[in-house]
């Protein structure tokens, strides 16, 4: 165990994405139109909020589209907390892509899709929104609500695109980087932070989860 010198504390932040819908089950781009959860996903949600009962948890957070937000709740409803919007936590506005499946996307937009799984931090879907202006909104974000509980545990509940890049900032890799790690739905991650260092603790734990769960695509 890393010891902490005297005076520092650290923040530990449970990271969960969202519970399954039925565009994540078709391989349907979703983005910031709001899809609800599946059957799944709200079971899905409940283990999480069974899971997390014990954990000590301080403060609950929620990127405010309905997948993340109804997850929270059912993590609220079991850790006796109410979710505070986040509205920086939401997932990427993939634009054009919106609604489209993945097979559809490469198919109608070639160029963009090839610029797209090849991590291009600048490319935003015409409409849409770059890696790189994600990533700004998003570790701005963790970084306020890290500061704002120190030595406290905290849940953010979030999409598959900001785990992404949050997972790249606590391990200081560059957005370009091919993904290494996987994003299941409602999967627990936690990763910690004192004094301005970051730590991945754990990723992808699925243990509270009966059936398995669909990853982020593309890997």
């Amino acid at each position: 165990m890393v010891e902490i010198p005297t005076g520092q504390r650290r923040t530990r932040i449970c990271l969960v994405r969202h519970g399954e819908t039925e565009w994540n089950a078709a391989r349907r781009v979703q983005g910031h139109i709001d899809i609800g959860l599946n059957e799944n996903g709200m079971r899905q949600a409940a283990a999480a909020g069974r899971w997390l009962k014990s954990a000590g948890i301080a403060a609950l957070y929620s990127s405010d589209l309905k997948r993340a937000w109804t997850t929270a709740l059912a993590i609220g409803e079991a850790i006796g907390l109410t979710p505070q919007p986040v509205p920086e936590m939401r997932e990427r506005c993939y634009g054009v892509f919106e609604g489209l499946t993945y097979a559809e996307a490469q198919q109608k937009y070639p160029e963009g899709y090839a610029a797209f799984e090849g991590r291009n931090a600048d490319y935003a879907f015409e409409t849409g929104e770059s890696l790189r202006a994600m990533y700004d909104r998003v570790t701005g974000k963790l970084q306020q609500i890290a500061a704002a509980h120190p030595g406290q545990n905290v849940v953010v509940t979030l999409h598959g695109g900001v785990l992404d890049v949050i997972n790249r900032f606590v391990r200081g890799n560059p957005l370009e980087m091919p993904r290494d790690f996987l994003i299941p739905n409602a999967g627990i991650n936690w990763i910690s932070t004192v004094d301005g260092r970051w730590t991945l603790e754990s990723w992808g734990e699925t243990a509270h989860l009966e059936e398995g769960a669909l990853d982020e695509l593309p890997s």
